[in-house]
């Protein structure tokens, strides 16, 4: 069995129609949901975007180890899994956090990569001067200082709409298709860092769902890493802006699926559905604006949590079928290998859903946790979701078998020894101030309880009014979390010990 696995950066649930989004034209993806399975209850695991793909190659939940950073000497190497199995391997992609630094071994993983250069901060192109930066940069500069400069610098002679990031990534993915290979299965991975910001595309998308032209009066890059320029920027920015904001990411959004639809076109043309499953998700979606805040930041709401995941499996076909069952990122990497037919070698995090697609319900999750290291972690049991944020005040430690740059130690005694289960190889032991600042809109100061299917929207908080599920989803989570062998601080810092 081929397997193709398309990872669509940022992409809200909620803004597809295959989800019941009417806002934003998504056809490509309404087209290939209607003979895919639709996963309902899909969540995030570990966030943002290198932890999330630490899960996907690994098989490993690290936000209750260490933030953000390379793949571990000790960590599983998906690809390098299936290559073992007898797989071509490959990866065309333009997320440029793979070739920095703090993002070392992911794609060293596979026989082949292709890199789209030049999006967001990716250090492509020389810096143009600074009094040939058009408005729509300058307005960026504003909220993110060196952040318009950079982006801008690489986009300049961007002329047509095949210039931009989508056309690219899915062009060369569908070149790599049609090249002969040596008669192997094949396992690509094709990552589009869009929908990401900067919400930046040409016409006709910039004016499909609002003023193109706004950009050089708004801007194309809310602050939301920064709490108090996030406050800042939401005490200023008045219903237009935030309009437009929203305009241009739905206006990326369908960019991005008209290029996917020329890699389902490939497939249709190379006659590849019959022996290729299909794999289309993201790592997390993207608050536009809900609950006054951007980006995908501890609390995490359904909003940017409850994500997309739609699979094509020719030995299961699904008519446009729904699973309800619990699924996460990090189930991502047993499945796949479950399609390949191939053994992990040792026990993972991960949980395959394949026996889903088959009806098999027997091993499925009761219940998932998703978080950003040092930021407090939720649950959900699919009806139920607990948000719980950490005590600030009690002890941190990341975990690791080096010291990556992402990982600041405090000025105090770092210990080592044999931290993770499982793992026969001894880490260092890190005192760490939590990972970036508290959420910027005051609400990770207390528990948060919500019922999701009376409110899907997860407007009224039930943690005062509800004490048996709030004590029941409590110790739900502390099993789980136990279930994963995290360090006894967690429970702590979380109030579970």
């Amino acid at each position: 069995m081929n397997i193709i696995l398309v990872l669509i950066d940022s992409v809200n649930r909620n803004a597809l129609s295959a989800y019941g989004g009417t806002e934003f034209a998504t056809p490509n993806l309404q087209s290939f949901a209607q003979k895919a399975w639709r996963f309902d209850n899909h969540f995030v695991g570990s966030l943002p975007c290198m932890p999330a793909r630490r899960e996907i190659f690994a098989g490993f939940s690290g936000m209750q180890w260490r933030p953000w950073g390379p793949l571990e000497p000790f960590d599983l190497r998906l690809p390098k899994l299936l290559e073992s199995a007898g797989y071509t391997t490959a990866i065309v992609t333009d997320h440029y956090h793979y070739w920095e630094e703090s993002a070392n071994g992911y794609i060293q993983s596979f026989q082949s990569a292709e890199f789209i250069r030049g999006h967001e901060l990716d250090f492509w192109e020389p810096l143009v001067p600074e009094a040939d930066l058009p408005q729509w940069a300058h307005n960026i500069e504003k909220w993110r200082p060196g952040y318009g400069h950079r982006y801008f610098s690489n986009v300049a002679n961007f002329k047509e709409e095949s210039d931009f990031f989508p056309a690219k990534v899915m062009t060369s993915a569908s070149e790599w298709l049609a090249k002969p290979k040596t008669g192997k299965p094949f396992f690509l991975q094709v990552e589009s860092f869009d929908v990401h910001e900067p919400f930046d595309v040409p016409e006709p998308y910039a004016s499909m769902y609002g003023d193109g032209a706004a950009r050089d009066r708004f801007t194309l890059w809310p602050p939301y890493q920064d709490a108090a320029r996030q406050a800042e920027f939401m005490s200023q920015a008045r219903p237009e802006e935030l309009a437009f904001v929203r305009s241009q990411y739905g206006a990326k959004l369908t960019m991005t699926d008209r290029w996917l639809g020329k890699l389902f076109t490939t497939l249709d043309e190379l006659q590849l559905w019959d022996d290729t499953a299909v794999i289309v998700t993201t790592d997390h979606g993207h608050d536009l604006g809900e609950r006054g805040g951007y980006g995908k930041q501890f609390p995490h709401f359904d909003s940017h949590a409850n994500i997309p995941l739609l699979v094509w499996h020719p030995g299961f076909q699904a008519n446009g079928g729904a699973i309800e069952n619990l699924t996460s990122t990090v189930d991502l990497f047993a499945s796949i290998l479950a399609i390949a037919g191939v053994e992990p070698p040792r026990k993972t995090h991960s949980h395959s859903f394949l026996p889903l697609l088959k009806g098999d319900t027997s091993n499925a999750r009761n219940a998932v946790i998703y978080g950003t290291f040092g930021q407090g972690i939720c649950c959900t049991d699919g009806e139920w979701t607990l948000i719980q944020p950490p005590d600030r005040e009690k002890p941190l430690y990341a975990y690791s078998t080096m010291l990556p740059t992402t990982i600041e130690p405090q000025d105090k005694p770092v210990d080592h020894g044999y931290y993770i289960p499982g793992i026969d190889m001894p880490q260092w032991k890190i005192p760490i101030t939590p990972d970036g600042p508290g959420d910027r809109r005051n609400l990770d100061s207390q528990p948060l309880l919500f019922n999701r299917r009376k409110d899907p929207g997860q407007k009224h908080d039930l943690w005062q009014d509800r004490p048996e599920e709030r004590e029941r989803m409590l110790h739900l989570m502390r099993q789980v979390i136990e279930q994963y062998g995290a360090p006894a601080e967690l429970f702590n810092r979380l109030g579970l010990g």
